[in-house]
């Protein structure tokens, strides 16, 4: 067997096994998946020897289109637990989607070796939230005013554009910052996903229509052969990631998510 053969079933092995832990993490923290599924792409296009520059914006981009299906089940599920703030989503309608479109205007110029820093800078700043979280760490017992809210709304959707994520890493940050239960927040974050993901993965495409030297089953920045072997596994898991989600107390999601930044980011970074 071929190098190049050998190197490709192990792609595709970590796709799939990839697809499926995304899936149960989509559901379980409301996250979409991005956050496992950059670093898993990043190492599966480098196996590909894909060139260098294009690697991570792939990735991102990649990650982003898997994002939508798994999000609209992994949502979807929660509702069926009752949780979810649906007025909060319904004022994030386009203020998010906006910063999605900021951050996409200006994400092709940026070097990759930027998207990896906001990504391990932003995840560190979750992750101690989670893992040392205190009663008293509250901004407020209510989420802000309209205004503020879609303040907010739109940061989500810049960063998120530039992390690969469906935004649920941020947002429930913002939530239980503001007195929000977590299963709360990782029920919306569900939801959060799908209104920066579509936008985003179009953004990727975009901005990767013209570059040199990409794979012929690559679709701008989206690689269309990593989705079809992705999101079939994410899809079928989220919802037993959400059901998961409602047996753990608020506190054991808090340290199970924040462990799961931890793990991401020195992963990520090495």
């Amino acid at each position: 067997m071929s190098i190049l053969t050998s190197n490709f079933l192990l792609s595709v092995v970590l796709l799939a096994a990839a697809g499926c832990f995304a899936g149960v993490l989509s559901g379980l923290f409301g996250i979409g998946g991005g956050a496992v599924l950059v670093p898993i792409l990043v190492a599966t296009f480098t196996l590909q020897n894909l060139l260098p520059e294009h690697i991570v914006h792939m990735a991102v981009g990649t990650s982003l289109a898997i994002i939508i299906p798994t999000a609209i089940r992994s949502y979807r599920s929660h509702r069926k637990h009752g949780a979810g703030n649906v007025d909060l989503l319904r004022s994030w309608v386009f203020c998010v989607p906006f910063g999605v479109i900021a951050a996409c205007s200006v994400v092709g110029f940026v070097p990759g070796i930027v998207l990896k820093y906001v990504f391990a800078a932003v995840a560190s700043l979750i992750a101690f939230k989670m893992l040392f979280n205190q009663s008293n760490w509250v901004i407020a017992k209510e989420l802000p005013g309209p205004m503020i809210n879609k303040g907010v709304g739109f940061g989500i959707g810049f960063l998120s554009t530039f992390m690969g994520i469906g935004g649920g890493n941020l947002n429930n940050l913002f939530m239980t910052l503001f007195g929000q239960s977590i299963h709360q927040a990782v029920a919306t974050s569900a939801g959060l996903g799908v209104l920066i993901a579509i936008p985003a993965a179009l953004g990727y495409v975009y901005a990767g229509w013209e570059a040199e030297g990409l794979p012929v089953w690559v679709f701008g920045y989206v690689n269309l052969l990593a989705v079809a072997l992705i999101a079939p596994f994410s899809v079928l898991m989220a919802p037993f990631g959400a059901k998961l989600a409602h047996k753990f107390s608020a506190r054991k999601l808090e340290i199970g998510f924040g462990l799961f930044l931890v793990c991401v980011i020195i992963n990520f970074l090495v």
